[in-house]
């Protein structure tokens, strides 16, 4: 007699129904590793499409100029005509800078040990820093009256401050009180912003000693035309030693950043090759108990007309099913653990169509594999023997 597919299903699963608890743990061990690995990519997938969004909205056009070492490895400076220099440059449509203040530090009082600095970088900048750089204020306004004694303060900055609401309020900078009267969002083509804290320049030049030296030199340019003016920029900035200008773009940190994630995701994807893999073995070894605890069922089968490929196919069909159930665990776990992950981050969400797919064609050729000995000892058995053992 002939077993339809629905058949098939029905007597494969029948093994399963009576035996919740063991179906349950074996499926687990399948969940597990397919979670990870649906988890993995689609947070990794997330973290690109989260990528590719800053950098449309960033632009990948900045380019920065900053002062490296000379011949004998001393510290170099830009020449004080750099900024003017590089924004006669064709294709560039914006230019604005940075000047670390060397001699100035930042504190929350007066009261604080000279040493305890938190590491606050004192950079004075230019008024069109913000449109240049992409970045924008969180709270409070930029430099809009750049001769006297305020301050902006990176993100990172006011928060090792603890003023991340303290507009209004004042800090000892430079052996002197300055109003903070802003707070950067995070610039994430510009971290160095996130750290310091932004005084008008021609403040730092008359109050602080600033020697007017750009330390940075920001500079937009065309999308078409970035790579000639990276090519150009050094030789800009500093016409008698371009070799002492350090040339970079920033959205290739980033780029650089998700290529490190890249790694770790392989890492991790292999991680979860192992757990679906020891899932695999368990399943193994489930369906071999099953088939010596019923070995009666299947000498009564076989005594009653069953043929080896249908006793086969049943033990096969339910390696299959409890793989099955594992699998489509383990992908509603993934993708939950991923659309959390996202909404934490503020992410985009994002599964490849491949993802699911993908783990369902392994999960079946794991439930395959780990089922195919079982099912093949089970057909062996003779209806005798096995009534007999029974």
């Amino acid at each position: 007699m002939r077993l339809s597919f629905w058949d098939v299903v029905r007597v494969g699963g029948s093994g399963l129904r009576t035996r919740p608890l063991r179906v349950v743990l074996s499926a687990l061990g399948i969940a597990i590793g397919i979670a990870a690995m649906v988890a993995v990519v689609g947070i990794s997938t997330s973290s690109r499409a989260q990528l590719s969004r800053e950098l449309d909205a960033l632009g990948t056009n900045l380019l920065t100029a900053g002062p490296g070492k000379t011949f004998f490895g001393d510290s170099s400076h830009l020449p004080s005509s750099a900024e003017a220099m590089v924004a006669r440059i064709g294709p560039v449509t914006s230019v604005s800078a940075t000047g670390q203040v060397k001699t100035a530090r930042v504190y929350r009082t007066d009261r604080i040990p000279a040493a305890e600095s938190g590491g606050i970088a004192v950079l004075a900048a230019r008024p069109g820093l913000l449109g240049t750089v992409g970045a924008s204020m969180q709270a409070g306004t930029w430099l809009t009256a750049p001769t006297y004694p305020t301050v902006v303060l990176g993100s990172k900055a006011a928060t090792l401050l603890g003023l991340r609401n303290g507009l209004g309020l004042s800090v000892w900078l430079g052996d002197r009180w300055f109003t903070v009267v802003g707070i950067l969002a995070p610039a994430p083509l510009a971290p160095a912003l996130d750290t310091a804290a932004l005084i008008g320049w021609p403040v730092a030049e008359q109050v602080l000693g600033f020697d007017g030296y750009a330390t940075t030199i920001y500079a937009r340019a065309r999308d078409d035309a970035v790579t000639a003016v990276a090519d150009v920029l050094a030789a800009t900035a500093n016409p008698s030693a371009p070799n002492e200008v350090q040339v970079s773009r920033p959205s290739d940190a980033l780029a650089a950043r998700e290529a490190t994630d890249a790694t770790f995701t392989g890492l991790l994807l292999g991680l979860g090759a192992v757990a679906l893999l020891v899932g695999g073995v368990g399943v193994a070894n489930t369906m071999v108990i099953s088939v010596l605890e019923r070995r009666a069922e299947i000498g009564l089968r076989r005594s009653l007309g069953a043929t080896r490929g249908q006793i086969r196919l049943q033990f096969l069909t339910e390696s299959l099913l409890l793989s099955f159930l594992g699998g489509l665990a383990g992908v509603l776990l993934g993708v939950l653990v991923t659309l959390s992950y996202a909404a934490w981050r503020d992410w985009l969400f994002a599964v490849p169509l491949w993802v699911p797919v993908g783990v369902f064609a392994v999960t079946l050729l794991v439930g395959a594999v780990a089922g195919l000995y079982p099912a093949v000892r089970a057909a062996r058995l003779s209806p005798t023997v096995a009534l007999a053992a029974s």
